[in-house]
């Protein structure tokens, strides 16, 4: 048997790195193509009725992604977030209704409504009266950058009779 062993760093190399590469890309990549194929704009109204100040940061954070990815896919992306429940006391500006332990979340997802006001594709922010009402928050309290409507259902309901896809969250 003829043994080069001058080849074997070389091989052992190509190797490891064929081994890395298979590795660090195991998982497949996304791909939405097929959902999307055809589609030129993607018309989504965001029900969200999270009280939880961190999981509404994330709630917010996916949504966001979703609006870049749709972007990045060559569809334009045209959101409403409707906030409702107990949502309501983290998007409006009275400290006193915010548990104190929530205040410093609640002040950042106040911040990142702010930033995705002014994001390409996101349409507006709306809160529902009723639910300023039964969360006991004022409507003239709510962050700027959301509109107060009287009635969240018959938004979203008025939403998705233009086509807007409805998610809940």
């Amino acid at each position: 048997m003829n043994t080069d062993f001058t080849r074997l760093p070389k091989l052992l190399g190509a190797f490891a790195l064929g081994t890395f590469v298979v590795c660090s890309t195991g998982v497949r990549a996304a791909d939405d193509s097929a959902a999307l194929k055809g589609l030129k704009e993607g018309k989504i109204a965001f029900d969200i009725h999270e009280g939880n100040p961190k999981l509404l940061l994330a709630r917010l954070d996916v949504i966001d992604e979703t609006r870049q990815s749709l972007i990045q896919q060559g569809v334009a992306p045209h959101f409403i977030l409707a906030f409702r429940g107990p949502a309501t006391k983290l998007v409006q500006t009275d400290q006193e209704k915010i548990k104190p332990e929530d205040r410093p979340l609640a002040a950042k997802v106040a911040a990142r409504i702010k930033e995705m006001s002014k994001a390409p594709g996101v349409e507006g922010f709306e809160q529902c009266a009723i639910a300023s009402r039964t969360q006991e928050t004022k409507t003239e309290l709510v962050l700027p950058e959301i509109r107060v409507v009287g009635n969240g259902f018959i938004s979203l309901m008025a939403y998705q009779a233009r086509g807007y896809a409805y998610i809940a969250p």
